[in-house]
């Protein structure tokens, strides 16, 4: 991002949430840095330092500010390409690519070199992936101990630290406290139930909507939508363990943001929930840059999102059982999918049941008429056990930051699996914002369309935010 400093100052001092996230301010007089939503006093402009990511003002010497949290600010998502390839690996980062992995497997998964991806993000975030990814662990830290009662040793690890006392002399040494000192009061014996987070995202908020839009959808025992919140269980596998929970997500009353209640069982590996809830959410978004792209189609609700995924082999197999069939019949199978071959969870609260989704080791080891006997037909059963069997093989990656292109030519390849069904995909599971879905049935009676070929024309004017238009055009009809 490139910072004009007057244009920085003004945000700052109108606390201009559509910039929270974009930039941080450091303070010469205190060396500390915060979001331009801070609400302490504004400080004197020749005082102010401006930075593209919390990094780069970490790197110069300030630490986080108490107040105003910059762990909790939105991502930085952004309509240039170079950018959008920085924010991927930001995405991966955030999903511990660099715990489980080098800077160069991190490249290779983007499909560019390690030298390239270290220029881009020195250009959009004024520091190097690594220590990018040292002050995504720091900050993370500094939202457990803060926000939760886990003992610090399990916060250190938690954060990606392999050491107690590496984390201990960095969070020292950078912030100029100990971690003790965010203790807000002494942690008790054991933890509760469920741990409690907010994500920020940049107004307006389609939150309704995207409620409605996940009810929809949602799988028996998998998943519960209220009028207020979503909830569903999700499993992460991390350093050869499966950790499995549940996790239900609300609205901030006061502020932009929402509420996140994590299950305990989940404790180990909160940095990867909170990274597929921003995900999922779609909570990078910018919707001021996306409509002034969709003009008048972003109008009718403002702020709607692209519903993400938890999991990418989950959403690939909703979108082959929801092939020519209603939304309402695609529900029933999948929830007798889940009945079938899903793992019970032991920890659901209120008693009720509670299912994970099936993995795709499973799927794969079904034969094609165990999951025809679910109702559905002989050739649909075949391409949901291939897509399984390439999943688990590696040939096929449906995480974020994948490489779209490919991924989509892997998922045409498999018997079964067409144009719309791989853009599906990439739209939601990969997060790919410019998926068009041309020959999508409600798609082309919004635009008044009989071919494909011309919606596809059309839809250039909306480049590089047409799955947004797409979500407007599906509640436009429906």
């Amino acid at each position: 991002m490139i910072l004009d400093a007057d244009s920085c100052y003004r945000a700052l001092t109108t606390h201009d949430a559509r910039f929270d996230g974009r930039f941080f301010v450091g303070v010469s007089s205190t060396r500390i840095y915060c979001r331009p939503v801070c609400t302490v006093r504004t400080p004197r402009r020749e005082n102010c330092h401006f930075f593209p990511s919390a990094a780069a003002a970490e790197v110069e010497g300030y630490r986080p500010c108490l107040r105003c949290r910059p762990e909790l600010a939105p991502g930085n998502a952004s309509v240039d390409a170079t950018a959008r390839l920085a924010q991927t690996a930001v995405d991966l980062i955030e999903g511990g690519a660099l715990e489980e992995g080098s800077l160069e497997d991190l490249a290779a998964r983007i499909g560019v070199t390690s030298r390239h991806l270290r220029r881009v993000f020195l250009a959009e975030f004024g520091v190097a992936p690594v220590e990018f990814a040292q002050t995504q662990r720091l900050l993370l830290a500094k939202h457990l101990l803060t926000d939760t009662a886990l003992p610090v040793t399990e916060i250190a690890l938690a954060s990606g630290f392999q050491s107690l006392r590496r984390f201990n002399a960095l969070f020292k040494a950078r912030y100029r406290m100990a971690p003790s000192r965010l203790r807000r009061d002494a942690a008790p014996d054991a933890l509760p139930d469920a741990l409690k987070f907010e994500l920020a995202y940049r107004p307006p908020y389609a939150f309704d909507a995207m409620l409605g839009f996940l009810r929809d959808r949602a799988i028996d025992n998998v998943e519960r939508v209220t009028a207020q919140a979503y909830w569903r269980t999700l499993a992460i596998e991390h350093r050869g363990a499966t950790h499995a929970g549940w996790i239900e997500v609300g609205r901030a009353a006061r502020k932009p943001a929402l509420t996140i209640a994590v299950s305990a069982s989940l404790a180990h590996v909160v940095p990867f929930v909170l990274s597929r809830t921003k995900q999922a959410f779609d909570l990078s978004c910018d919707p001021a840059e996306i409509a002034s792209r969709l003009g008048a189609l972003a109008d009718d609700p403002p702020g709607l999102r692209v519903p993400g995924a938890f999991d990418g082999f989950e959403l690939a197999v909703r979108a082959i059982v929801g092939q020519q069939i209603s939304v309402r019949a695609a529900r029933t199978l999948l929830g007798r999918i889940v009945r079938v071959l899903g793992t019970p969870l032991a920890a659901a609260p209120g008693g009720t049941p509670a299912m994970l989704f099936p993995r795709a080791a499973n799927v794969a080891a079904c034969a094609p008429e165990q999951i025809q006997r679910l109702g559905m037909t002989s050739s649909r059963a075949r391409t949901i056990i291939a897509l399984a069997t390439a999943v688990v093989g590696g040939d096929v990656d449906l995480g974020p930051g994948g490489n779209v292109e490919a991924t989509i030519a892997r998922l045409t390849a498999i018997p079964g699996i067409g144009t719309w069904t791989a853009h599906y995909i990439a739209m939601r599971a990969l997060r790919w914002p410019d998926a068009f879905l041309a020959n999508d049935r409600i798609v082309l009676k919004a635009m008044k369309e009989t071919r494909p070929a011309r919606a596809l024309a059309q839809s250039a004017a909306w480049r590089p935010w047409r799955a947004y238009a797409v979500m407007h055009l599906w509640r436009g009809v429906s």
